[in-house]
């Protein structure tokens, strides 16, 4: 898929990651949609956009909110459509205390925000993609999602859920012509990983410590990896300081479905 002068909708733009993914993909010729709950962060990813002569639209709304997401997408569409890039990006850790003493509203926004809201993102990117010949989606997952995350184990789930959602999309491409993949990146340089270290207390912050920081321009380029290279699909770019590296899962005998064969990546 070719970044310039493409529409590309990112969520969570207003900060960390989703700053960085909109900053660098508006530096490479393409259309940014920018969606986020957190408006002056949006207009601050929209001012460093503008200065460097980019191509952006500010499109406030609430990733868990159907009816907000939808309005924003449809926006994006009728401003630079047809949609051809989706980053769901959007994403928080659970705030102290951590589970299992978290109440249950803390971690149930976790999940909703982490996970349920990917797969909202995605069912209504594939809405708008379907019309108009396909796409790229890449969601954001985490390393948290490829191993265990003691210092924040729903975050580690709904992450793990998201590689898994990921992957079971493989049949996408054959179907519609819309490739699904994700980013697991370490802790990034993000004020998200810095108010979690600051908060954390014991062995979670030992964690969380002795995991260096990932740039979150690294991010960017492991985003527009897959994004350009149109053989990726239902797969996972582990993001470390160590470079970005396809994640070599298992191979899987291929399931039926309807008698036929479908692979299982």
């Amino acid at each position: 898929m070719e970044v310039q002068g493409s529409l590309a909708v990112i969520t969570g733009a207003g900060s960390g990651i989703g700053r960085a993914c909109s900053t660098h993909l508006a530096a490479l010729g393409a259309h940014v949609a920018l969606v986020d709950i957190d408006q002056p962060g949006l207009q601050t990813t929209e001012r460093l956009i503008a200065e460097a002569g980019g191509s952006c639209k500010v499109l406030p709304a609430d990733v868990t909110d159907e009816s907000s997401l939808r309005l924003a997408f449809e926006a994006a569409v009728e401003w630079q459509g047809p949609l051809r890039i989706l980053h769901n990006n959007a994403g928080i850790m659970t705030p102290p205390p951590p589970f299992p003493d978290a109440p249950s509203g803390s971690w149930r926004k976790v999940l909703e925000v982490d996970l349920a809201a990917v797969v909202l993102g995605v069912q209504l990117g594939c809405e708008l993609m379907k019309q108009s010949g396909g796409g790229v989606i890449v969601n954001t997952a985490s390393m948290a999602g490829l191993e265990p995350f003691p210092a924040d184990p729903i975050y580690s789930a709904a992450k793990g859920g998201v590689v898994l959602f990921t992957r079971s999309l493989l049949t996408l491409q054959d179907e519609y012509g819309i490739r699904v993949n994700c980013v697991c990146p370490g802790i990034v340089d993000t004020p998200m990983a810095q108010e979690q270290r600051d908060h954390s207390e014991g062995e979670a912050r030992a964690l969380m410590e002795s995991w260096p920081l990932i740039p979150a321009e690294q991010v960017a380029e492991a985003l527009v990896m897959l994004v350009e290279d149109d053989s990726l699909a239902g797969q996972a770019v582990r993001v470390s300081l160590k470079g970005n590296r396809l994640v070599e899962f298992p191979r899987l005998a291929p399931m039926t479905m309807g008698g036929q064969a479908v692979p299982r990546g």
